[in-house]
């Protein structure tokens, strides 16, 4: 039997079990029956991750005295960047490895929700390797990505609608997260602040299911806790301090969104990708070699500080020798915190595979601890260094994510610090409200606001023009008429046709001009002259045209200027492609509009 005989097998198999289920099941109880189902495969992703991810670390690290380590700091990282770039190369052949939170947002609004079904491990495979050999960037945005391939793909494998499709997508990022961080409520937040920034109420069960389910498998398979702190209650005369703490989280995160946009600048023109993995990987061995916190997620280090440990960050450099001394400490701490950003970075510009949320986490903390540490030291007042770098791991998450609510819960959840909610609360708020007065978008959606493909709820006509392509809207039964031909001998084409323009196109299939119905029916009515002129001579140009790639607001903003209802449609060489009418753009308008609101519903 070949190939194709089993695949249209079970195709028509699989037709059957999807009318069965059709008849038997309804679509709100299918779609939680596929929650859990989505929740069981993302939180064994997620434990697959984090377990190859610290098998790597950990053998890598393992018996090897600390005098070497610092040589061979400087090769780990290059290595781990080289083989994820080679993976993405010989392996996917061809196909594009994206990563961050920005490839499911910009799934949800320009491809109905599709991610390829390769990120399922893909991303996985790429992100161990780097982060595990030493790569200076988290595990989170490939497990959310990896999960939301996950649920993507199992609404299509049962062929449903755009709509379904988007909450399993989102359901599986809920999974990635809560997997990841054994979260699940921050996971489910996650999908809704970021994924879903306009919902209903029934999309919390589905997310909450698969959000549950995702932490159990995770806790099952790996129960490693992200994070331990014996947290104590906050003290109202701290809560000057959590605000200047917000202040000076919210001008980082700005430095942050800022560095992030020059450095993948200047990645972008660097054309070769070896040698773009010959520069980060040098670049990021020499920064762990210096500041050797930077190795992997850096979740250690902020380990150490909520256990008490404050000299650790220098322990294992080559300032051990001053870990007494608490400037010393404090200088160290700065110094690795904003070199942390340039690591994480290098990291993902390089061609390593990772995102910016853990980085967030880590920067946050070494800011908080900076912070508290720093005050404790002119011995004016004596703040709690780990209730700090706790606030400021989600005032970082909350200002670089555009994401308060996610920040807030997130880490009430991985530190059990329910006592910091208030906070929490204002660190996150704060750093956030400052972020956003700067930059409109977030990390996230910087990218995809500026070649207009981000999802926006404050502007929905520009939303929904956006999401068009002109090849949906094009229209091509016109009669093609040459440019030496006459009115007498296209008579029979000319009467029958359906359509009251005549586009004038020639032997290479160039535009020239066109001509309407009414003006020809006049010739061959005899009430004018020009029965046997050539069309080239009785064509008029348009008012405009519009070319294939430009997007839908440029071509209604060219219809509006000169009133008109129709434009022809050509290709950069000036080809002739068929008309763009608004009726047919008000049509798909509105059937876009009716999906777009219907996908929350």
């Amino acid at each position: 039997m070949g190939l194709q005989q089993l695949k249209h097998r079970f195709t028509v198999r699989l037709m059957k079990v999807n009318q069965w289920r059709m008849n038997k099941i309804s679509n709100q109880n299918f779609i939680i029956v596929l929650a859990v189902i989505v929740g069981i495969f993302g939180g064994i992703a997620a434990s697959i991750l984090k377990g190859m991810t610290h098998f790597i670390a950990r053998t890598l690290q393992d018996d090897i005295d600390w005098h070497y380590k610092y040589s061979i700091y400087l090769i780990f990282p290059l290595i781990g960047i080289l083989l994820s770039v080679l993976y993405v190369r010989k392996f996917l052949k061809g196909k594009k490895l994206e990563h961050g939170i920005t490839p499911i947002i910009y799934a949800i609004s320009r491809k109905s929700s599709r991610i390829p079904s390769h990120n399922i491990f893909s991303q996985i495979i790429t992100s161990a390797i780097t982060v595990g050999f030493g790569g200076s960037s988290g595990l989170e945005a490939p497990i959310a990505l990896s999960g939301s391939a996950i649920g993507s793909n199992t609404a299509r494998f049962f062929g449903l609608q755009y709509k379904e499709v988007t909450m399993l997508l989102a359901c599986g990022a809920a999974a990635g997260i809560s997997g990841a961080f054994n979260s699940p409520l921050a996971g489910m937040v996650f999908a809704i602040e970021i994924l879903l920034p306009e919902f209903s109420i029934p999309i919390f069960i589905p997310l909450l299911i698969s959000a549950a389910v995702a932490a159990v498998i995770s806790r099952i398979l790996y129960a490693e806790p992200l994070f331990h702190a014996a947290t104590s209650d906050w003290e109202m005369g701290a809560l000057l301090f959590y605000v200047l703490l917000a202040l000076v989280v919210g001008a980082y995160t700005i430095y942050f969104a800022k560095i992030s946009t020059t450095i993948k600048k200047l990645f972008g023109k660097i054309r070769n990708p070896y040698t773009k993995v010959w520069v980060s990987g040098i670049s990021l061995g020499l920064m762990i070699f210096l500041f050797p916190t930077l190795y992997g997620e850096g979740y250690i280090a902020i380990q150490n500080i909520l256990d008490g440990k404050f000299d650790a960050i220098v322990k294992n450099s080559l300032f051990a020798e001053y870990k007494d001394i608490g400037i010393v400490v404090l200088a160290y701490t700065v110094l690795t915190l904003f070199t942390k950003s340039f690591a994480a970075l290098f990291t993902l510009n390089g061609g390593g595979n990772g995102g910016v949320f853990g980085p967030s986490l880590v920067m946050g903390g070494l800011l908080g601890f900076a912070f508290s540490y720093g005050v404790n030291l002119t011995g004016m007042v004596e703040l709690n260094v780990p209730n700090f770098t706790m606030a400021g791991m989600a005032g970082a998450l909350s200002g670089i994510m555009h994401a308060p609510l996610t920040g807030i819960f997130l880490i009430a959840e991985i530190t059990g610090g329910y006592t910091l909610m208030v906070p929490l609360m204002i660190v996150a708020s704060i750093s956030y409200l400052i972020n956003r007065s700067v930059l409109k978008h977030s990390i996230y959606t910087k990218v995809l606001a500026e070649s207009g493909d981000l999802l926006s709820y404050e502007n929905k006509d520009r939303t929904v023009l956006s999401m068009m392509k002109i090849r949906y809207v094009l229209e091509k039964n016109f009669v093609v008429l040459a440019p030496k031909e006459t009115p007498e001998m296209r008579k029979s084409a000319i009467i029958h046709s359906k359509r009251n323009i005549f586009p004038i196109v020639d032997a290479d299939g160039k535009f020239l001009s066109m001509i309407y119905s009414e003006q020809l029916f006049s010739i061959l009515l005899g009430e004018v002259e020009g029965k046997d002129q050539a069309f080239e001579l009785l064509g008029q140009k348009p008012k405009d045209f519009i070319c294939i790639s430009e997007n839908m607001e440029i071509v209604m903003a060219k219809m509006n200027k000169d009133d008109v209802w129709i434009l022809p449609v050509l290709d950069k060489e000036g080809h002739y492609l068929g008309f763009v009418s608004k009726a047919s753009v008000f049509n798909k308008y509105r059937s876009l509009l009716m999906r777009q609101g219907s996908y929350l519903s």
